[in-house]
């Protein structure tokens, strides 16, 4: 148990609470914050390097694969929606760096927790985008395929209206199960260090009372 949860512990006994002073509590809830937000921003780092090998390497490697891509996207399409992805993924790294920065420097507790609340935010919305981001993909790379790939379309054009439905629901299960995947996996990664964030706003909350 580290210090601030001992004082923490402390601070939550009757004989304790004119002891401690929001003077050493304060500090140690900044920088446990500010040590969040930053791991926040690295690991945002990580995944915009993990995200560009998976979408180039495979591409600049595999003749096979960049032939298969290029049934289904042409080169300028595929390029524009790497770049798009890029680009939002900068943006939210650069929100967590700029939440990161206000934190160090902030010596309010009140503009402590409103920069809490922004970084919670930022985290939010950036899963809400990348679930919707996966599941316009999915949706757009299937129909897109079954119009453009010759060979998927050759697939299709003997099926019935019903084999066409029940094509369409197993899809939608499938992407389902995939999103429902990627949601667990921003849980893990993000909502562990979120819920600690939450903690200190909370501890926050008690000081500003």
């Amino acid at each position: 148990m580290d210090e601030l949860e001992l004082l923490k512990k402390d601070w939550n006994k009757p004989s304790a609470q004119k002891k401690l002073s929001v003077k050493e509590l304060y500090p140690m809830l900044h920088k446990k914050s500010s040590s969040i937000v930053k791991t926040l921003f690295y690991i945002s780092v990580a995944e915009l390097v993990f995200w560009i090998a998976i979408n180039n390497l495979p591409y600049f490697s595999s003749e096979a694969y960049k032939d298969r891509l290029s049934t289904i996207f042409n080169e300028q399409i595929y390029t524009a929606l790497n770049i798009f992805s890029y680009v939002i993924i900068l943006f939210f790294i650069y929100l967590l760096y700029k939440s990161h920065k206000a934190i160090s420097v902030t010596d309010s507790a009140k503009k402590l927790m409103e920069n809490i609340l922004r970084t919670r935010k930022v985290i939010k919305y950036y899963v809400i985008y990348n679930l919707v981001m996966v599941f316009a993909m999915a949706v757009a790379g299937t129909i897109y395929s079954i119009n453009h790939d010759p060979k998927i379309a050759s697939n299709f054009s003997h099926f019935s209206d019903k084999q066409l439905v029940t094509f369409a629901i197993l899809s939608t299960v499938i992407i389902g199960v995939f999103l429902v995947l990627i949601w667990l996996f921003y849980k893990l990664i993000y909502g562990l260090l979120l819920k600690r964030l939450n903690s200190n706003y909370k501890e926050l909350k008690k000081l500003e009372v």
